[in-house]
């Protein structure tokens, strides 16, 4: 599985993504720039994104964006629509979870630290095995 996991925090995403290369024949791709994160998604090579709710410093066409919007904006882009998006983030509290699901059209959401990874790949698998399956 080819996933694109979007992160400002350099040394979480790199622990990261050992942790989930070492799960499995995966590849993970790190990146926090909201150009790179449309580049990756419409060269059709991702499989899956792990978006963080909040990238501090992030601008997309001159304006501050979080991972929030730019899963809103992959979501209503015809090349990268049908391209499963998970945020990941430590701040939300729960009753804010839906809220956030609904308005970036996400289709996942897990907690920051993510603590068994296992389980979390399951999911992934599952997730990206429905998309394969329906589009």
């Amino acid at each position: 599985m080819k996933i694109l996991l979007v992160d400002d925090d350099t040394l979480l995403a790199e622990t990261t993504a050992t942790l989930i290369q070492c799960s499995g024949d995966h590849q993970v791709y790190i990146t926090d720039e909201p150009t790179e994160v449309f580049r990756q998604c419409q060269s059709g090579n991702i499989d899956v994104v792990m978006m963080d709710v909040n990238l501090p410093g992030a601008e997309l066409q001159g304006k501050s964006v979080s991972g929030a919007d730019l899963s809103r904006l992959l979501k209503t882009q015809p090349h990268t629509a049908n391209i499963p998006i998970i945020l990941v983030t430590a701040y939300a509290l729960v009753n804010e979870q839906n809220y956030l699901l609904e308005t970036s059209k996400a289709d996942s959401f897990y907690a920051k630290p993510i603590l068994d990874f296992d389980l979390f790949l399951e999911g992934l698998t599952q997730l990206v095995r429905k998309y394969k399956e329906y589009y």
